[in-house]
């Protein structure tokens, strides 16, 4: 956390400043995006609601640095919602709507919410919930739609301005990013309406992208639910799927519900007999069916995703597989992922541990995947009474 207080926070012009823009070194950024941006607020607002700070930090001011900014600039005020990205200043230079990008302003405000007791932060994740629903909800198929004009027309061609998913389908991507946010605003406000919305996103994600056969997993889907092909939609994303996983088990927790842990089971078993590295530890980016994974690279998201759901499912009881890939993935990480001098997860490496990119932060790399996974390790097996010399 002081790497991201101490180089990100852009205390002239408001929200953060995440340098490395597209993973290049070198090269400063030059813009601010909705994803990152929130997701800092939330990283910042979790760290403060977890008990960590220092004399010199303070990660509640940080968050609600960000937050600010999030209402001031990113906030549309004629027709709702968030614009997908601005310059450094707050001037909107891509000012569509994009539900990947919505579905983590709600996200971070709820957390902020819960962090500093500011009422009006949930206000406004509800308000924009309620605009989701009234501007992207699928009343016909089910889902959502994923990517309008800054006035709400859906967008079904694709083009460059398009940055996350493809236009005109639906992202296994999107839809558990919402149901991630669903599920925090759900337990923060006890709303029926966005308890329906959960239970929708929940089901769709299980059975559309995310099915118990971990290898019939699925990128995209046409608004009917058909299964997209190309070479964008073909394959599998073993992080996804991990996530998904423990995702999954927090939302039925938070309706109330019977975990599904067979089935959370079954996307573990899954991507431990195809994409993990049993040699040397870690978790293969992506693959195709049941057979090997054919992208080997080990990136910092995917890494940390499985730390959260091998923490989860090791909660549960003694096991012996996930403990020996959780034991081999933190020697992993140890040896190869995270920098020593800061604690910042690298982005990407090869499966041998070589550094493939060493970008630490841009709009796609910021305090969030990392942070919530060391966290739930941290509360799942005790903090340290020493550090070992």
């Amino acid at each position: 956390m002081p790497y991201w207080y101490d180089t990100a926070i852009d205390w002239e012009r408001g929200g953060y400043v995440l340098a490395d823009a597209g993973g290049r070194p070198g090269r400063p950024a030059t813009e601010k995006q909705i994803v990152t941006q929130a997701r800092m607020v939330w990283g910042f607002a979790h760290a403060h609601l977890k008990g960590y700070r220092d004399g010199r930090r303070d990660y509640l001011k940080a968050a609600a640095h960000g937050y600010r900014f999030l209402q001031d600039k990113f906030l549309d005020p004629e027709h709702g919602g968030y614009y997908w990205k601005t310059d450094l200043t707050g001037q909107p230079v891509n000012d569509r709507k994009y539900l990947y990008g919505e579905a983590f302003v709600i996200y971070a405000a709820v957390e902020y919410h819960r962090a500093s007791r500011d009422a009006e932060a949930l206000r406004q994740a509800l308000g924009l919930f309620e605009t989701i629903q009234a501007r992207c909800h699928d009343g016909a198929q089910g889902g959502w739609g994923e990517h309008y004009t800054r006035d709400w027309r859906l967008l079904t061609d694709q083009d460059d301005r398009i940055e996350v998913e493809l236009a005109g389908m639906k992202s296994a991507n999107a839809h558990l990013h919402w149901m991630e946010a669903l599920a925090e605003l759900y337990e923060a406000t006890g709303d029926r309406r966005v308890k329906d919305a959960l239970e929708e996103a929940l089901r769709l994600n299980a059975v559309y992208f995310y099915p118990r056969a971990g290898g019939q997993a699925a990128f995209h889907r046409h608004p009917d639910w058909r299964r997209a092909t190309g070479p964008r939609s073909d394959g599998l994303s073993y992080g996804h799927n991990v996530e998904f996983a423990w995702l999954m088990i927090r939302a039925e927790k938070v309706l109330g519900r019977r975990p599904s842990w067979d089935h959370f089971d079954s996307l573990l078993a899954h991507a431990l007999e195809c994409g993990y590295d049993h040699e040397r530890g870690g978790l293969y980016n992506r693959g195709f069916g049941n057979e090997p994974a054919t992208d080997t690279d080990k990136i910092w998201w995917v890494q940390s995703e499985l730390l959260a759901a091998l923490t989860d499912g090791l909660g549960r009881g003694p096991r012996a597989d996930y403990e020996r890939a959780l034991l081999a993935l933190l020697r992993f990480l140890d040896g190869h992922q995270i920098d020593p001098q800061d604690g910042i997860w690298r982005e990407s490496v090869t499966a041998a541990g070589q550094p493939k990119s060493t970008a630490k932060a841009h709009n796609w790399k910021a305090n969030y995947h990392d942070v919530r996974a060391l966290v739930k390790f941290i509360e799942g097996f005790g903090q340290p009474t020493a550090v070992p010399r």
